[in-house]
């Protein structure tokens, strides 16, 4: 049950460290699945999450659901990376003429298979009653890809598509 008194910034706060929990690993499946859970209860039942610079394009999240399989990917992902350090760090909170909507600078910083990352993100936020209404989020997806080992997957899906335009 959401907290109706969270402000944008509180739900994004423990949005992206719980990520960094997810990715991080080290859980049990019910730990796993209990995580899963409350990442995806930050959310409003229908929301729209987008990532405007996905290098294969955006697909809107809308659902809980969704999001919940949005974060389930990650730590798929993160699995190929070996030993993985993955935190949120240097996080600035920047408020709008609007209450519901904030504007969050940070990096997820960490290491991977020894190799240390940075990944600059942006997330535009608008939340109500405690839950996320609606997030644009802004983050280096190629670093990000990279660092989890899919570079070569990626390479290949950007060139199927170009052979199909």
């Amino acid at each position: 049950m959401p907290d109706p008194h969270a402000s944008p910034a509180d739900l994004i706060r423990a949005v992206t460290l719980g990520v960094g929990r997810l990715v991080t690993g080290g859980m049990n499946e019910p730990q796993q699945a209990a995580l899963l859970d409350e990442l995806a209860g930050y959310y409003a039942e229908y929301t729209d999450v987008r990532h405007p610079f996905a290098p294969l394009g955006d697909t809107p999240l809308r659902t809980r659901q969704e999001l919940r399989n949005h974060f389930a990917d990650a730590v798929i992902q993160s699995r190929s990376a070996g030993e993985i350090e993955f935190a949120p760090s240097d996080m600035t909170v920047h408020q709008t003429a609007d209450p519901e909507v904030v504007i969050v600078e940070f990096s997820y910083r960490g290491s991977a298979s020894g190799q240390r990352f940075e990944l600059p993100c942006i997330y535009v936020v608008r939340a109500r009653g405690g839950e996320i209404i609606e997030s644009r989020d802004y983050g280096h997806h190629v670093e990000s890809t990279r660092v989890f080992g899919g570079l070569g997957n990626l390479a290949a899906a950007l060139a199927n598509r170009a052979t199909r335009a």
